[in-house]
Order: structure tokens, then C-alpha cells, then sequence
């Protein structure tokens, strides 16, 4: 069995031997710099402990599971340009250190190069890791255009927040396990459960952000505390919080998010110390727990020996902050 870091360094390896045209040097440039900037490579190497769940030979898996690192930077590139977004990874950009229309065609390049990745799986498996990539990278498109509708909604429900971060962050995380499942020649069954393990894991870990950002330690984690509260974003937090606060806690809260000119500061604390008194903190703690349970109860049905699933489930574990 692989280490996650065995894994990692053949995704990195696999960017790298990647070939590009040298008829547009102004296009692939940034997609180069895209690429070298880091990043966990987090949904490669979960389609790649996939795979290696099910065989131990994984060599025609690297490249399609490159192909979902490759189509995660394409996401990363065109919301950053949604966004207005100036920093990734401590570095610029693609629309700031070169311009947005060079952004926006390198981010093109990035999906069709990605598409490619997925044209040299196995023939007989390759339908299928098709169909399963373009529904998930639809229905990513599906999450952003609810979250960008979300920064102008007045009110959003709990159901229709989880919705959203499952399309537009869990989907891609199913689909990663999915199509590594499928690389590894996986029955359907086994399939799906590692597609609802992905899923759930998703949920988990977008959950658990938007806690860490409030609750962190910004040392850590290299944010600053609150600042999705001085973004004015709607996080999970947030539209908990709205959902259960009454009379002056909701005008109070309500007035934080609408009136201009705050102190950020101040607009953190008060937020807070508003999220203390509604038990914000452990009712997200509980619902981030329900979602890593259902996704480790999905692996435990895979029939495969339990001592092969070890490093998924330390993976799933180490991405909500849980170490046992």
C-alpha cells in the first residue's frame, strides 16, 4: 500500500512531465504557474488511495487522477477571478500577475487539459470515469452560481447551505473516490460507497472550515480569525445563527452583517460573542461529526480487508482535525 505522500509525489511528478503547446507561450505560462504553486493534491491522491484500496497496481491510474487536480485548478482559477480574489497559496493570482483575459483562457486550457488526463484511463473503465468527472464538474458549476446568489440573498436556510458547499466543495471529493474506485476496478456497489464516503468527508471538511475560521487558531492555519465575518460571507455559522436567533440577538446580528463602516474588530466580537450565547460552535462541531461518521461508516461497508482502509481513514480523520 502507498503513503499519502508516496501518492502525492507521483501527482507531482505527473504535472510536471505534463507536455504543452509552444505555440502559445502567453497561455500556457499561466497554466504552468498554476500548477507549480503547491497545494495538498488532496483529490488525486484520495482517487489514488482509492485505487490502491482496491489493487496494488495503480500505475495507469496517475495520470486520470492528475486530471482532477488539473480540473480543480481550473475551478480555483475562474473563482478567483469571481471572486476578485488578489492572493492563492500566498501567491498572486493568474488574473492579477498576468490580466483577466489571459486568466480566463488559461483556465480553459486548464478543463481540456484535464479532459485529456481522463482520455488515457483504461478503455474498459473509461465511460464511466467520463460520466462520473462530468457530472461532478457540472454540478461544481451548479454550487458556485448558488454561492455567488447566496452573497445576495437575504436569507438562506441550513438545507439549501449544505446543498451548495456539497455541490460546489463535497462533489468533487465523491467523484475523486468514485473514479478512483473505478480505476481499481471496483463492483458498483463498492463504487458508490466510496463515492457517498467522498461526499460526506466533503460535508465534513467544509463544515469544519467555516469553524476554523472563527474558532481557529490563526497561527495554525494561517487565517485570520473572523474573517468571513468581515467578508460579510454566509458560512454555516452564519446561517445557523440566523435561523435560530430571536428578538435582540437577531436584530443584532442582522445589523452587523447590513450596516457599513464597522470596525472589523468589533464586528468579530460582537458576531461571537452572538455565535456563544446560540451554542453556534457546538452545534457545528456535531453537525461536522455526523458527516465524518457517515463517511467512515460508508468505508467500513466496503468489502475489502480493513487493514487496507488505514490510510483513508487516517486521510478522512486528518482533514476534519481528528486524530483517533
Amino acid at each position: 500500500m502507498y503513503s499519502q505522500s508516496e501518492l502525492k509525489e507521483l501527482v507531482d511528478k505527473a504535472i510536471i512531465n505534463l507536455s504543452f503547446s509552444a505555440e502559445a507561450e502567453k497561455l500556457t505560462a499561466p497554466v504552468k504557474y498554476t500548477l507549480s504553486i503547491g497545494g495538498k493534491r488532496l483529490r488525486p491522491v484520495l482517487a489514488l488511495m482509492t485505487c490502491n484500496l482496491f489493487r496494488d497496481k495503480i500505475d495507469d491510474a496517475i495520470i486520470p487522477a492528475t486530471g482532477l487536480e488539473i480540473f480543480h485548478n481550473f475551478t480555483l482559477v475562474h473563482d478567483d477571478i469571481m471572486d476578485q480574489a488578489s492572493m492563492r497559496r500566498s501567491f498572486p493570482t493568474v488574473h492579477v500577475k498576468w490580466n483577466l483575459n489571459q486568466a480566463v483562457l488559461s483556465g480553459d486550457v486548464l478543463a481540456f487539459i484535464a479532459n485529456e488526463c481522463f482520455l488515457q484511463s483504461p478503455p474498459g473503465v473509461m465511460s464511466k470515469i467520463l460520466r462520473t468527472y462530468n457530472k461532478a464538474a457540472v454540478e461544481v458549476c451548479i454550487g458556485q452560481q448558488s454561492d455567488m446568489d447566496f452573497e445576495k440573498a437575504t436569507l438562506v436556510t441550513q438545507d439549501e447551505y449544505l446543498r451548495m458547499i456539497e455541490l460546489k466543495t463535497a462533489v468533487l471529493l465523491a467523484a475523486s473516490a468514485k473514479i478512483g474506485a473505478i480505476l481499481g476496478e471496483a463492483d458498483d456497489k463498492d463504487s458508490e460507497l466510496m463515492y457517498e464516503f467522498g461526499r460526506n468527508l466533503g460535508l465534513a471538511f467544509q463544515i469544519q472550515d467555516d469553524l476554523l475560521d472563527v474558532y481557529g487558531d490563526s497561527m495554525v492555519f494561517g487565517k485570520i480569525s473572523g474573517g468571513d465575518i468581515v467578508a460579510n460571507k454566509k458560512t454555516f455559522l452564519l446561517v445557523k445563527a440566523l435561523e435560530i436567533a430571536v428578538g435582540s440577538q437577531l436584530k443584532r446580528l442582522q445589523e452587523q452583517f447590513q450596516t457599513k463602516d464597522i470596525n472589523s474588530e468589533e464586528k468579530v466580537k460582537t458576531v461571537m460573542d452572538i455565535y456563544d450565547q446560540l451554542n453556534i460552535k457546538t452545534i457545528t462541531e456535531n453537525l461536522a461529526n455526523d458527516f465524518i461518521t457517515k463517511s467512515l461508516d460508508c468505508l467500513e461497508k466496503v468489502g475489502v480487508d480493513p487493514e487496507r482502509k488505514k490510510e483513508l481513514y487516517q486521510l478522512a480523520l486528518s482533514l476534519v482535525g481528528r486524530s483517533k
